[in-house]
């Protein structure tokens, strides 16, 4: 009998529900130390707590602590509203309509702290109520219903992110076996999974990219209803989107991600064009975003800059030739086609995910230097040499060719040219002779039948995107 209890306790179906009374770990029970916790968060929490408010530590920075994790910020939750949290700390400011907190400032150090949510409130009850909002599909619009910190544990989007920290006591509260579905290596929405995916569909992006950044898996309940529910991200605001998208391939996990975004028919939702290109041609573009995503990995692994201008550049690439044959078809000449095919297909995308400005040049200037690479006489080469998109160029250009792009030896062409002597850049330049002026009577940025080059290739300079600015 007591198995059978023990079983029932275990069991999905029931974990899914936070207890009233959570599972209190003592410091003796988990490996989570103090001393690696912000002390500007733990004296948020301390001073609040001496002004009569509950508060604690939330969310990724106790679960990322316990899984011997760096967090890369820290996150309060408290009985306190958003104005009292501002009346008890002067460096504060309260943000947000959808959902209002406050970010206490400490230099360059933000805590965000948000007061214990509820759940919203159904039918008339919600309609009288100005602090609650949802759309026809069911997404919530505005998300500011106070409650207890019972409720609030309920209200958290999965198991693993529902555990409280007090730095006064070291005690951890679980109120969802979180601790439980860690050791386990596993994503587990609370409550419904179809009902929180309709209230927030990035809620499917956000079990992607835990479960890439975690190297966890999704749990069976919690992964059932994703394909399903995939198209309702079309419903989601672009600007949110384009940020979400960041977090998922900015975060050193994104090979991975693109795998789990693909395996749960999330990709096309976010990129309609690349998704449609890698279903026409899997192993191209499949090969050319995963190693532009392992590239970018690497960089951020190494603690080199990225600019998610190289990254967009890559994503969207292989939709590009189809477009510019269509658009050659219908009698336009290859140069302009080249250049409208881009222009519609970065404004199509910037409806998906809005793309801001300063990257959507850049993305032009990439895809531009690789009709520029092949027109080398003269003083072309030099010329190129200098301008500051051409190291961008250059390594999107290695990036095609390392999918399968025939380039005629391009690559390596411009590898050998920038290691080369001002006397060997003057012989490389004659040698290209008649062939080299056949090759400008068309653009080349338009990828020919693909197959394998052949060979490693010499890389010089620094890699991947550099020329792209990192601070954009």
């Amino acid at each position: 009998m007591l198995k059978k209890l023990f079983q029932s306790l275990r069991s999905p179906l029931r974990r899914q529900h936070p207890r009233s009374t959570p599972a209190v770990l003592g410091n003796n029970q988990h490996a989570l130390k103090r001393e690696r916790i912000s002390r500007h968060a733990v004296s948020v929490v301390e001073r609040l707590q001496k002004s009569g408010y509950q508060a604690y530590l939330v969310g990724g920075c106790v679960r990322d602590l316990l899984l011997d994790m760096e967090p890369k910020d820290f996150d309060v939750a408290t009985s306190a509203t958003p104005e009292q949290v501002r009346a008890e700390f002067r460096n504060a400011r309260v943000i947000g309509r959808r959902f209002k907190l406050a970010h206490v400032q400490f230099g360059r150090e933000i805590i965000e702290v948000a007061t214990f949510r509820a759940n919203h409130p159904v039918g008339d009850e919600e309609e009288n109520t100005s602090q609650s909002s949802r759309h026809e599909s069911g997404r919530i619009l505005r998300d500011n219903v106070y409650g207890s910190l019972e409720d609030d544990a309920q209200r958290r989007d999965f198991t693993i992110n529902a555990l409280y920290y007090d730095p006064a006591s070291e005690r951890i509260l679980d109120y969802a076996n979180g601790v439980h579905d860690i050791r386990n290596r596993l994503i587990r929405l609370i409550g419904d999974p179809e009902q929180r995916y309709l209230e927030d569909p990035v809620r499917m992006l956000r079990a992607i990219r835990f479960a890439a950044k975690l190297d966890f898996e999704i749990e069976k309940h919690s992964a059932a209803p994703i394909h399903k529910l995939a198209p309702m991200l079309r419903d989601i605001p672009s600007a949110r989107l384009f940020d979400e998208v960041l977090k998922l391939m900015l975060g050193g996990k994104a090979e991975r991600t693109f795998d789990l975004l693909c395996e749960f028919g999330l990709f096309t939702p976010l990129f309609p064009a690349s998704g449609a290109a890698l279903a026409r041609d899997p192993e191209y573009a499949g090969k050319l975003i995963r190693q532009a995503l392992a590239n970018t990995d690497a960089r951020i692994h190494q603690g080199k800059p990225v600019t998610p201008a190289f990254l967009f550049a890559a994503l969207l690439w292989p939709a590009l030739p189809a477009r510019v044959v269509l658009l050659q078809d219908r009698g336009m000449p290859p140069i302009p086609a080249m250049q409208e095919a881009a222009h519609e297909l970065i404004s199509e995308q910037c409806q998906r995910t809005a793309i801001p400005k300063r990257f959507t040049i850049p993305i032009r200037e990439i895809w531009d230097m690789q009709e520029r690479l092949p027109r080398r006489s003269g003083k072309r080469a030099d010329l190129l040499l200098e301008n500051p998109r051409f190291r961008a160029g250059y390594d999107f250009l290695l990036l095609r060719e390392g999918a399968g792009e025939r380039t005629d030896g391009l690559g390596d062409w411009w590898t050998d040219y920038q290691d080369a002597s001002d006397s060997e850049r003057r012989t490389m330049i004659r040698e290209l002779g008649s062939k080299d002026k056949d090759r400008e009577d068309g653009p080349s940025g338009a990828p020919r039948k693909r197959r394998r080059s052949g060979g490693r290739r010499r890389r010089s300079g620094r890699g991947e995107g550099d020329a792209a600015p990192s601070g954009e």
